[in-house]
């Protein structure tokens, strides 16, 4: 009897163990596609490329489909990496903070995507000459709480000026860019601080005079403009395809850093793809010469802008970043390529 039960014991942990087994193996096989969100915006270069070239599709081969998702808000795009609707995604390092204190931790930064590329203009029959010269009057930003807001804010404070909501004398506004254009050619705002290629199209197309150029906004440009997010449990069961992603973003940013020109050219192409215009070629090479695509997330900078959501009221408590942030695999392709990691 016992040596009955034992033999039933043995029959039934092996299937149990096979059981579990065969469900491990499920879910690899379940996996068919990873979805990859971006904006079709400049800074978010390497998304463009990418997605024009199918360098990413080429790389995951046809058992696992690339499903690029297209977002024009932060907001909008963390919603859907809350919901899991996303697995990676390129995006500006406000939306990413908020994203990681909501998520509790499960959206991560796991590479840079641009520095800077945003500039401070005024319309061109103000007497704005300076930051200081904002009190008084009104500037818009594309959104609260996004990057260009919070450089504004940090600016004002450092020249001791606030917003008019926290008692100060300057008005900020908020409104889409190319809202911001027909505002500023009306005279009904007097300032902005935009992204390229905006900054560059307020200049060309309503005379816009430029306040503070792209390495005058915020520490001498090194701050980030679009950063790479990812859901922590992807990245750690899917570790292979985050991998394969990052080479492909790593070999983007070389490209673009070495040829710029011809990147260029491939970039418009996709923005009509996706948009169906394309951008005007003195635009494209002013954009580019304030935009830094880099591989590196500027970590201090996404600090202290987490400080300044703090303050300024768009995130409720003090975040812990202390797990924002996963290079391991970033870092393990840059050491097998001879580059410098990041911390």
């Amino acid at each position: 009897m016992k040596r009955n039960k034992s033999i039933l014991s043995f029959i039934l942990s092996f299937i149990m163990l096979g059981a579990l087994s065969g469900c491990g193996v499920k879910g690899n096989k379940e996996l068919s596609e990873v979805k990859i969100a971006y904006f079709p915006n400049i800074t978010h270069s390497q998304a463009l490329l990418e997605k024009e070239d199918g360098s990413l599709q080429k790389a995951l081969g046809n058992k696992i489909k690339v499903n690029w998702q297209k977002f024009n808000a932060g907001s909008s795009e963390v919603e859907a990496f809350l919901a899991g609707e996303v697995d990676i995604g390129y995006i500006g390092p406000g939306p990413a903070i908020n994203g990681y204190t909501k998520s509790k931790g499960e959206m991560q930064v796991i590479a840079g995507g641009a520095d800077a590329a945003a500039i401070l203009v005024s319309r061109k029959d103000s007497n704005i000459k300076s930051v200081k010269d904002l009190s008084g009057k009104k500037v818009a930003i594309p959104q609260f709480g996004n990057t260009q807001d919070l450089s504004l804010r940090i600016l004002l404070d450092q020249n001791g000026l606030k917003d008019k909501t926290k008692g100060g004398t300057v008005e900020i506004v908020q409104a889409e860019n190319p809202d911001i254009k027909t505002l500023l050619d009306k005279g009904s705002i007097d300032a902005a601080l935009v992204p390229e290629p905006w900054g560059s199209r307020l200049v060309k197309e309503v005379g816009a005079k430029v306040v503070l150029d792209y390495d005058k906004v915020w520490k001498n440009g090194k701050y980030p403009t679009a950063v790479v997010v990812a859901r922590k449990d992807f990245i750690k069961n899917h570790s292979d395809i985050v991998e394969k992603f990052l080479k492909i973003h790593i070999q983007k940013t070389k490209s673009i850093n070495e040829n710029t020109a011809k990147t260029e050219d491939a970039i418009n192409k996709e923005l009509k793809e996706i948009t169906g215009k394309t951008l005007d070629k003195d635009i494209l090479d002013s954009s580019f010469k304030r935009i830094k695509v880099t591989n590196n997330p500027e970590k201090e900078a996404i600090s202290d802008m987490a400080n300044w959501s703090l303050k300024e009221g768009f995130i409720k408590k003090k975040a812990d970043l202390k797990d924002m942030f996963d290079f391991n695999i970033l870092n393990k392709i840059l050491k097998s390529q001879g580059e410098s990691e990041i911390n």
